[in-house]
């Protein structure tokens, strides 16, 4: 018997999917997470922050296909930021794992094998998806936001070594117990949360292993990165390199 085999029947994986405006893709996330976690263990759940399109009613469908014990619906009143959102999944979490993914297809679920694979191969603590190694890669960006993604990534090898090869990435298996201790000691709310996390953990002396994934930028909605996100990342950053 295989390891991943014995995985798949021994441990349960929490999904944990944040979204506001998804609409469009929640539907079709959904239906490829089932498709490529045949015989596991597992339940979806999503933190919706109050969307006005219609996300929720759409995930309330999913639940009368899929059963409301695989797909759990913890919605919030309106945006509260990207750290709170897992912490709020974590609390209805009921498996040993968590995964932690976007909804907007830029992380495809053809990659979670891999992730509990390298898990079950390594013992690792975290798993994190990496755009930065052999294999791995980006694809539907512009050559400024490639840049500019690689420029934050440089510049936080540079300060921090954080001991992974893309730290804003944010496609990541953790043992639950890895996961509620490393989110206690975090402070940041939006999308420095990412970087922080892995950055605690490596300070914490957990293991870490990586697996090559490619990101695609969303088909369907906007994109909420903006300027306002980049003057995060450079507070964030600061502040990592001041408490870590």
């Amino acid at each position: 018997m295989d390891e991943l085999h014995q995985q798949k029947e021994t441990n349960k994986y929490s999904i944990i999917i944040p979204t506001y405006n998804e609409r469009l893709n929640v539907a079709l996330i959904v239906y490829l997470v089932f498709k490529h976690l045949k015989d596991v263990d597992f339940e979806i759940i999503v933190v919706d922050d109050g969307s006005p399109d219609g996300t929720q009613d759409i995930v309330k469908q999913l639940q009368k296909v899929y059963g409301e014990n695989r797909i759990l619906l913890r919605a919030r009143p309106r945006k509260l930021g990207l750290g709170t959102a897992y912490i709020h999944g974590l609390k209805h979490a009921s498996g040993n794992f968590v995964v932690i993914m976007d909804a907007d297809l830029s992380h495809h679920p053809k990659y979670l094998p891999n992730f509990i694979r390298k898990q079950a191969e390594t013992g690792a603590s975290i798993v994190t998806g990496t755009r930065y190694v052999n294999g791995g890669g980006v694809h539907g960006w512009n050559l400024m936001r490639k840049l500019t993604s690689r420029g934050a990534n440089v510049l936080a090898q540079t300060f921090l070594w954080p001991g992974v090869s893309d730290l804003t990435g944010s496609f990541r298996l953790y043992k639950r117990s890895v996961l509620e201790d490393v989110i206690n000691s975090c402070v940041s709310k939006g999308y420095v949360f990412q970087m922080e996390m892995i950055v605690r953990a490596s300070r914490k002396g957990y293991h870490i292993e990586e697996v090559p994934i490619t990101f695609v930028d969303r088909v369907y909605g906007s994109s909420k990165l903006g300027g306002s996100e980049i003057v995060e990342y450079l507070k964030g950053l600061v502040y990592l390199l001041v408490t870590t």
